[in-house]
């Protein structure tokens, strides 16, 4: 091009700084990065001898199609010796003519015309990319296949397999992470491991490299990666990257070998950052750290659902944007490192280029190490690695080689990474911010949009547009607030991020300056969580989707038809008005229009069901707005919708159950923009770590907290209840309890007299094995005459213990099935009550097997119509007598 033309394009009569055109884009390296990957993905989970035939089909059908070139090279090259001929590198020849003599070159390069006059046109001209990516696809079965083969070696998975106990040596290679496992009565953890000794009986031993998942109690929440632990525990077997489950037995772990000293040192930076932002306000101080360095130790269960509501669980995951943001305070701009006027700080002390590049490798490395290998943090390493070298060698940064150039790299380096979700969804945000989003900012800024909103607006709409339909496979979900959440957020990320990683900097020399950079950071912080919460408030926030690729792939369908109405739609204005106020009301979803569209809930119900997966949350209608609700469920953001639905604005008693975390766990969503009078509890605070989670809960709403007392009757309105069960309690083994409790003092809630079963005598005394045990078991009658049973996870001894305390309970309209249905049932207690609506709460596809076929059997057995939140959603009762029915609202959003 000559000058005139770049000037002209340059929109100034003296043209641009850099009046560089920018050509093709270079995709040479994705086709082998894309057979690499998946070929490493086929070969993870297949067999040696599948990988084996898989590997063979592959080269050989690459050297097919390269056979005619190499085989034409090779003459080309005798030839050329025998004339004497000398070739440069790039083809060049001297003291000769090219193959055909006419002084031209084929398509294919070689100068030489294919048997019978064809030539390398068409299709048979990308026969040498399409071998590139078979030998690539080979390398990846051959990394899949030797990881595979490391991970079966040994007798780990024959353990496994037969539930054994083994004695093992084992490296931590992961923080440990909070986990939901039971059994140690508090937290526990995971912990991702390799075994490397397995210690048979008497001297025998066997050497292994066989990756591990180790639960574990509390006190192995502060090793770091690298640390050498003996452990014996019962293994298990296990899906997906590692070859089985340990199940470490309670107390300390015993620590064979110290974690390296880089391990150390960055135990102590991300221990500083923890210590700098302890005093910040909740949120802020339990997300800066997951923010700055991917430590997720504080972050509450409600915030991560509230994250995960709002697809923004990337910036608690250390994306690539946090290694974007220090290499450009570094370099600066990415399209201008190369340029005498390039940004950042290293011009302004004067380092050179490729000092620049080297002390940005240092800094990456760095950053993985300090930010921990996780699939988003190798693969934004990766590409800043291949960028910083493209810097030092002077040429020219391309991204998009870059990303696949990462890609074909970690999926043979870390196999495991191949059918990892987060690496899955780290590429493509990466590959639409480099493809699709540039289109979309140039279209938008056509239409008058300011430019850096435009690059916003399209950075988000294009990453949300590609993973989306991954999500949704793995979720079963779809988040209708993302967007917008995603750009109220991101102004803040990168000043929380610098700030955050100055005081991780600062700490080891100037605690009280760290502090002070902590709380500057806690500002944009708080910011980031405010917009989680808020938008994972809203009734709409997300919409249930099917699971499995087959719903990933209609969503992408569903995404590709949108965009193509979405680029038509400035067309249209009053279209495009009415499909925004369309998308606002599925958001907001005000109860009345809920009510008028989906016809649920049912005028007139009284007791509701909530689906809240695998967990226990009822209402029972208490008056216009107000009901008593009787547990939360396992998170915040289920129950307040299902509250929000059937618009209830006052609960003037909230009752938990038992202390398990999937009755407790969503309480801040019933406190959340409600008002909430009492909460009653039972009088065994067990697990400790929940019971005090409710205490502080209900300290921050002020709302008093109170212990059901045995046999107290209480009524409000029409409503009435009481408690039977349980009696005072107290754990196995330990010495019984002082005298019995008389029945605490709820506001606004009378006594409603004596109760019309025969009394239960002195008082028995439950000795309880576990939580189960001790759950509130209420007996509720309505204004308008319905029964309702609710035992909570009543074992089968609590229930005949139960029966046998109130001989004359008798049939009731509806049960709440204790236990989400689980096999352990009393069949006396369900002859005694014989239910006409047996209610199950439970969450699809949970890995308990609830609910039992046995217990549904028996249920419908003796008359009762069965219906579960799994298949059927939250279930409203509506009616009495001859009128009752249930009303399902279905699985839909």
């Amino acid at each position: 091009m000559i000058r005139p033309d770049v000037h002209a394009e340059a929109g100034h009569r003296l043209g641009a700084a850099n009046p560089f055109r920018e050509g093709p884009t270079d995709l040479r390296l994705v086709g082998p990065a894309l057979g690499a990957w998946a070929g490493t993905a086929a070969a993870v989970n297949a067999s040696a001898d599948v990988a084996g035939w898989g590997m063979v089909l592959c080269l050989a059908v690459a050297g097919v199609l390269v056979a005619p070139t190499a085989g034409r090279a090779l003459a080309r090259w005798l030839a050329d010796v025998k004339a004497g001929v000398r070739r440069e590198p790039d083809g060049a020849e001297y003291g000769g003519q090219d193959g055909d003599g006419d002084g031209e070159v084929n398509a294919d390069g070689d100068g030489v015309t294919e048997p019978g006059g064809r030539s390398d046109q068409g299709i048979w001209r990308y026969r040498g990319a399409v071998a590139a990516v078979l030998v690539c696809a080979a390398a990846g079965i051959v990394a899949g296949g030797l990881h595979a083969a490391e991970a079966r070696r040994g007798p780990l998975p024959a353990l496994a397999a037969e539930y054994r106990y083994a004695t093992v040596e084992l490296v931590v290679r992961a923080d440990p992470r909070a986990t939901r496992s039971p059994g140690w009565g508090g937290p526990s953890f995971a912990v991702d491991a390799e075994v490397e000794r397995v210690l048979g009986p008497g001297s025998g031993t066997a050497l292994v490299r066989t990756p591990v998942l180790v639960i574990a109690p509390a006190s192995w929440q502060g090793l770091l990666p690298s640390t050498r632990v003996r452990v014996t525990g019962r293994l298990a077997p296990a899906d997906g990257a590692v070859a089985a489950v340990l199940k470490a037995p309670g107390g300390p772990p015993r620590v064979t070998g110290a974690p390296t000293a880089v391990q150390r040192l960055a135990g102590g930076l991300r221990s500083g950052l923890r210590t700098a932002s302890g005093g910040l306000a909740p949120d802020a101080r339990a997300l800066l750290p997951g923010l700055v360095v991917g430590d997720t130790s504080r972050v509450t269960p409600e915030l991560k659902a509230a994250f995960e509501a709002t697809d923004l669980t990337h910036l608690m995951a250390v994306s690539g944007s946090n290694l974007a943001i220090m290499l450009a305070l570094l370099v600066g701009a990415p399209g201008r490192a190369l340029l005498a006027e390039r940004g950042g700080l290293a011009p302004r002390l004067g380092i050179s280029l490729r000092a620049t590049a080297l002390l940005g490798g240092a800094l990456t490395l760095a950053f993985v190490v300090v930010c921990r290998p996780e699939p988003s943090v190798l693969r934004a390493a990766a590409c800043g690695l291949v960028a910083l070298l493209a810097i030092a060698t002077g040429r020219r940064r391309s991204l998009i080689p870059a990303l696949a150039a990462a890609v074909l790299l970690l999926v043979l380096y870390a196999p495991e990474l191949a059918r990892s979700y987060g690496f899955l969804l780290s590429v493509l945000a990466t590959g639409a911010l480099l493809t699709i989003a540039p289109g979309w900012a140039a279209a938008l800024r056509r239409r008058g949009v300011p430019d850096r909103l435009a690059e916003v607006l399209a950075a988000a709409g294009a990453a949300q547009a590609v993973c989306a339909p991954v999500v949704a496979v793995f979720a079963e979900r779809v988040s209708l607030v993302a967007v917008p959440c995603n750009l109220l957020a991101e102004p803040a990320v990168a000043l929380a991020t610098v700030a955050g990683f100055a005081a991780l900097a600062t700490a080891p020399i100037a605690m009280p300056a760290a502090k002070f950079l902590a709380w500057c950071a806690g500002w944009p912080t708080g910011w980031i969580a405010s917009v989680a919460r808020t938008g994972a408030a809203l009734p709409g926030a997300q919409s249930q989707w099917p699971g499995g690729w087959r719903g990933g792939l209609l969503l992408a369908l569903v995404t590709g038809v949108a965009v193509f109405i979405a680029r038509r739609l400035p067309r249209y204005p009053w279209a495009a008005a009415a499909l925004a106020l369309l998308v606002l009301l599925a958001v907001v979803r005000p109860a009345p229009l809920t009510r008028l569209v989906t016809g649920w809930p049912p005028p007139g119900w009284s007791y509701a069901m909530c689906d809240v997966g695998q967990g226990d949350a009822t209402v029972i209608a208490a008056g216009a707005g107000s009901a008593v609700v009787v547990d939360t469920g396992p998170e915040p953001l289920a129950v307040d919708r299902c509250l929000h639905e059937l618009g209830v604005k006052r609960v003037p008693l909230l009752l938990l159950t038992h202390f398990h975390a999937d009755h407790v766990g969503g309480l801040t969503g019933v406190l959340r923009g409600r008002s909430v009078g009492v909460i009653q509890t039972t009088g065994f605070a067990e697990p400790p770590d929940q019971a005090a989670f409710v205490r502080r809960a209900a300290a921050v709403g002020d709302v008093p907290v109170v212990t059901a007392g045995y046999g107290e009757r209480r009524a409000l309105g029409g409503l009435s209840w009481e408690v039977l069960w349980p009696p005072p309690t107290r754990r196995a083994g330990l010495p019984g309890p002082g005298p019995v409790p008389g029945p605490s003092p709820l506001p606004g809630l009378v006594p409603d007299g004596p109760s019309p079963l025969p009394g239960p005598g002195p008082g028995p005394v439950l000795v309880a094995d576990g939580p189960n045990d001790a759950s509130v078991t209420l007996l509720v009658h309505t204004a308008a005459g319905l029964t309702l049973l609710l035992p909570g996870d009543l074992e089968p001894p609590s229930q005949q213990a139960l029966l046998r305390g109130n001989p004359g309970l008798g049939r009731v309209d509806v049960l709440k099935v204790a236990h989400h249905g689980s096999a352990h049932q009393e069949p006396a207690l369900l002859r005694a009550v014989r239910p006409r609506l047996a209610l199950i709460s439970v969450g699809r596809g949970n890995r308990y097997g609830h609910p039992a076929p046995g217990t549904v059997a028996v249920l419908r057995a003796r008359g009762a119509a069965v219906l579960r939140t799994d298949v059927d959603g939250a279930i409203a009762v509506t009616g009495v007598g001859e009128s009752l029915r249930a009303v399902p609202r279905g699985r839909g959003p």
